[in-house]
């Protein structure tokens, strides 16, 4: 995995695992990112007593992007589905529908959704899924993270 990693850092500007998790849906949950650059390699977490595993999820994501000081080419990976398509596919619909979902509803987690949007417009994201538990380090590592938080633990992060 060392070897992939590094192979990351030489081509891209900025590379983030992001995860969510919760313990009871909603229960107490947790987020945690990992942020590499050829400069720098930061762990982020927090958590939260009574939240769901896409709060999560979409939290992780928003704190990452946050931390940024560099708004250059950026890669996002996440193991949610839910974040990878709202935000590439579904967040455009809901704009121009006033926040609503197809059915007329409100979309759930729209405060966060608006907040994302928000940290993405005019930024270059490569938003990309990657498969949970699949030993990828980064994303095992933003999971790990994510759910000591949920535990209620605070991790020892590498600032």
């Amino acid at each position: 995995m060392r070897i992939y990693v590094s192979y990351i850092l030489k081509t891209m500007k900025t590379y983030i695992f992001t995860d969510g998790a919760s313990k009871g849906n909603p229960g107490p949950g947790g987020w945690g990112a990992v942020i590499m650059s050829e400069e720098l390699i930061q762990e982020l977490g927090g958590g939260e007593e009574e939240t769901t595993n896409n709060r999560m999820e979409l939290t992780a994501a928003i704190q990452a992007l946050d931390s940024l000081v560099d708004t250059g080419d950026v890669t996002l990976f996440s193991d949610s589905s839910y974040l990878i398509n709202g935000i590439t596919k579904w967040v455009f619909g809901w704009e121009k529908n006033d926040w609503k979902t197809k059915t007329k509803v409100d979309v759930l987690n729209k405060d966060l959704w608006q907040e994302l949007r928000e940290k993405t417009t005019g930024k270059r994201i490569d938003w990309r899924y990657v498969p949970g538990h699949s030993d990828v380090a980064g994303n095992e590592r933003a999971n790990d993270i994510a759910e000591e938080y949920a535990r209620g633990k605070t991790p020892e992060l590498f600032m």
